[in-house]
């Protein structure tokens, strides 16, 4: 394997660790609360972790994967922008 090869691999397992974090930080976070919750850090998590495995599909030519990934990347990119809007738009507290 050479040294671009490798480079490959690290950059997707990288991805793959980043999309893990996402369900590690809400687990954490949905036994703290006992309810089911997603922290804003899981669509950063999501949107991070499915760049990187874009790169790496792209790099694979894995047309499969690329479409499964920048389908996923619009969603986590339009959940980040309802909840900034939403923030934004609450009224300020007294």
């Amino acid at each position: 394997m050479n040294n671009t090869e490798i480079s490959i691999l690290v950059l997707g397992f990288a991805g793959q660790a980043l999309f893990f974090m996402r369900f590690f930080v809400q687990w954490l976070q949905s036994e703290k609360h006992q309810k089911s919750v997603i922290p804003v850090s899981f669509w950063y998590f999501s949107l991070a972790g499915s760049s990187l495995l874009m790169v790496y599909a792209i790099l694979r030519h894995d047309i499969v994967f690329i479409v499964g990934q920048s389908t996923g990347f619009y969603i986590y990119l339009r959940n980040l922008y309802f909840i900034h809007r939403e923030k934004k738009e609450a009224p300020e507290p007294a």
